[in-house]
């Protein structure tokens, strides 16, 4: 088993959930390191950039998840395609905590060289509400 970091359509009650079949860890959990999180494009599609540094100390979920799981979401983000998401470590802490314990954790990213410079965005954002997933309307392949 490994720890998955979400901030996006990935996180409960989110349009990609149903990808994500990952047993959830209770609270809510945020990056140690600041992150931008954009939404791209038309679709308004989450997306946290690397390196990090600017931006937010992103806010989402954790996933205990295993190599099934981890195969069906890397398709979703197009793992390893062009256009495609990374996957990568980073650290994460509980939201509600006082301790400054901090988890390693997988998460999707992209490099900010990998995004075209005509891209539209929005953001930086601190987290990827409901309000905002009601316009995103990408799904990639399940």
């Amino acid at each position: 088993m490994q720890l998955l970091f979400v901030y996006g359509s990935l996180k409960e009650g989110f349009p990609n959930q149903h990808v994500n079949t990952g047993r959830r860890v209770d609270g809510q959990f945020r990056t140690v390191e600041r992150f931008p999180l954009y939404l791209l494009g038309n679709g308004e599609v989450p997306c946290l950039l690397a390196p990090p540094g600017n931006g937010y100390h992103v806010i989402g979920e954790l996933y205990e998840v295993n190599a099934d799981e981890l195969t069906r979401m890397d398709r979703l983000e197009r793992l390893g395609e062009p256009g495609g998401y990374e996957r990568v470590e980073v650290k994460v802490q509980p939201l509600s905590s006082s301790t400054t314990q901090a988890l390693e954790a997988l998460v999707y990213l992209k490099q900010e060289a990998s995004i075209p410079s005509d891209t539209a965005r929005l953001g930086p954002f601190e987290q990827y509400t409901l309000e905002q997933a009601a316009r995103f309307h990408w799904q990639g392949a399940a």
